[in-house]
């Protein structure tokens, strides 16, 4: 087992996150929730109020009595509590590894106190998290250098996200084409109908996890293309980094094509009866659809502006038909006996909202940009043939 005392130097960073270590964060929550590594775990040392006790002692009396404070307002039986919650996660976690914020004193006498009184070594991250988070942004800007990419493009509705799920389930495209989805990472489907039930990642969490997903890519044993969904600079309110924002706007372009029909009946189970049943499992058979109902009228009036006044009214009536089913059970406005209903305000809004959208961009076939262009199951069998270069095939 791992001294007391040992450092993760920056070397090591890599092997963090392409072997998924388990992270112990003993950072106060505050910081916590301002920015955190995917999968990581907070058990702080000290707390917001402790912290904020701390830090004015430091800057008005010195170092020394900020340390002295520190261990007068966490000793005792808060003490134990605090050395008896890491134990139990360094038991859960044995390839755990902790850090504060630059990877000094907190993590310091974190990592004693466990070793002194829990009788467990855990190794300790030197920098912490400020330099592994630099790590990150530095190992995404590399990714999006060196990495093959290509970007899959497509109407509204078309598929693309179910696509992208399907290539690490078949063999034969996974051996030298991988999938990099940016709505799971951002938590949001992309669109202004997007929101999930519960809430997308802040910023930096968004950009921790892209990060982290583009160096396994790069660090793959197998050097992979990497199909990624063609997005705007926003999903939802995570924004790009900029090098993947450049470079995705210059990549070759895969055009997923499907039917108008198809495309309708996909938005209403992912954007209506899908919906429904993700707000159901958080708030409850009554809470949640009337939930859903009040995000999906929510939505609409937030692109008001871009529909226009009369098409915004007119698709607003159609949804509140849909919704109003003359029950006093919410629930019965997202069953498939509504379900035409909805299309009646999803064909119209895709058809002459969403797919106006793309009319301009793909008569010059995005710039020169389209290498390829077909169905679902014509890409995944041509990708089931070789990886896809970025020429025209």
């Amino acid at each position: 087992m791992a001294a007391p005392g040992e450092l993760l130097q920056p070397g090591d960073y890599a092997r963090l996150f392409t072997q998924q270590r388990p992270l112990l964060d003993v950072r106060a929550p505050i910081e916590f929730a301002q920015g955190a590594f995917p999968g990581a775990t907070n058990l702080p040392l000290i707390d917001d109020e402790q912290r904020h006790r701390i830090g004015l002692c430091y800057a008005q009396e010195g170092q020394d009595a900020a340390i002295a404070l520190g261990h007068e307002l966490v000793r005792g039986d808060l003490k134990a509590a605090r050395i008896a919650a890491w134990a139990d996660w360094a038991r859960q976690n044995p390839d755990g590894v902790m850090y504060c914020f630059r990877g000094g004193m907190r993590s310091q006498i974190s990592q004693q106190w466990l070793h002194s009184e829990g009788g467990i070594a855990l190794p300790r991250i030197a920098g912490g998290y400020k330099a592994l988070r630099q790590f990150l942004i530095d190992a995404t800007r590399s990714a999006c250098t060196a990495l093959p990419l290509l970007v899959l493009g497509g109407l509204t509705g078309s598929g693309k996200t179910e696509l992208l799920e399907a290539l690490p389930l078949d063999a034969a495209v996974a051996q030298h084409t991988a999938a990099l989805d940016l709505e799971a990472l951002a938590h949001h489907r992309g669109s202004g109908f997007g929101r999930h039930a519960t809430p997308q990642p802040n910023q930096i969490d968004f950009e921790n996890r892209l990060g982290a997903a583009l160096l396994r890519l790069q660090h793959a044993t197998a050097s992979p293309t990497v199909l990624v969904e063609d997005e705007s600079r926003l999903i939802g309110r995570c924004a790009l980094p900029a090098p993947l924002r450049e470079r995705t706007s210059t990549a070759p372009l895969l055009w997923l094509e499907e039917d108008f029909d198809v495309r309708a009946l996909r938005i209403h189970r992912d954007y209506v009866s899908g919906q429904c049943a993700e707000f159901s499992a958080l708030l409850g058979p009554q809470e949640g659809p009337a939930a859903c109902a009040r995000h999906l009228l929510d939505s609409l009036d937030r692109i008001s502006r871009k529909l226009g006044g009369v098409r915004h009214q007119n698709l607003r009536q159609a949804m509140q038909a849909a919704l109003d089913t003359g029950s006093d059970d919410p629930a019965l406005a997202f069953g498939p006996e509504r379900q035409a209903a909805h299309l009646a305000w999803i064909a119209p809004l895709l058809r002459d909202y969403y797919d106006p959208l793309y009319a301009h961009r793909l008569q010059d076939g995005f710039g020169g940009r389209i290498v390829w262009r077909g169905s679902r199951d014509e890409l995944l069998e041509r990708l089931r043939q070789g990886p896809l270069a970025g020429r025209r095939v």
